[in-house]
């Protein structure tokens, strides 16, 4: 097992130095899911939602939020990125809404975090507009699905 690189020798916590890694284009996608009450689900389904088109809204915080990250994690890079993508899945079965992240920029340090942020963000967002009507959705299953680029090359979920 690799050691944690943002603590130094002695213990402390660091912002990991980058300056001398190589850029290369990265990539890292994301995903999670909100599960709700079957009314609320049909309320989000068919955009009747009294505030609004809660899916456009979500998707536009997610993105959002994938740009902040380094505001938002302490020792996190500020990335320049060159894509952000963001889908949802609706699972009228399970009366769910699935995020999946794509996020993508080319540089010395990888995406995993934007991608995981925007994922979250957006959800919280769905849960935001939706809490009126139903507090008790739950949110998870959040987890990084991929990512290449950089020395470590690629890595998939199993």
């Amino acid at each position: 097992m690799n050691k944690l690189t943002h603590f130094d020798n002695s213990g402390q916590a660091h912002m990991v130095n980058v300056g001398d890694k190589a850029s290369t284009h990265r990539v890292a996608v994301a995903t999670g899911k909100i599960t709700m009450l079957p009314e609320t689900f049909k309320m989000v389904e068919a955009g009747s939602h009294k505030k609004g088109d809660v899916l456009g809204i979500a998707r536009i915080a997610g993105i959002q939020a994938s740009k902040k990250t380094s505001d938002l994690i302490p020792l996190c890079h500020p990335l320049a990125l060159t894509h952000v993508s963001l889908n949802f899945e609706l699972d009228q079965k399970n009366n769910a809404i699935s995020c999946q992240v794509k996020a993508e920029t080319t540089g010395p340090t990888g995406v995993e975090m934007e991608a995981l942020t925007a994922v979250q963000v957006a959800l919280l967002t769905i849960y935001d507009m939706c809490k009126a009507v139903d507090r008790g959705m739950v949110i998870g299953d959040i987890k990084l699905l991929e990512k290449s680029g950089g020395k470590s090359g690629e890595w998939k979920s199993q």
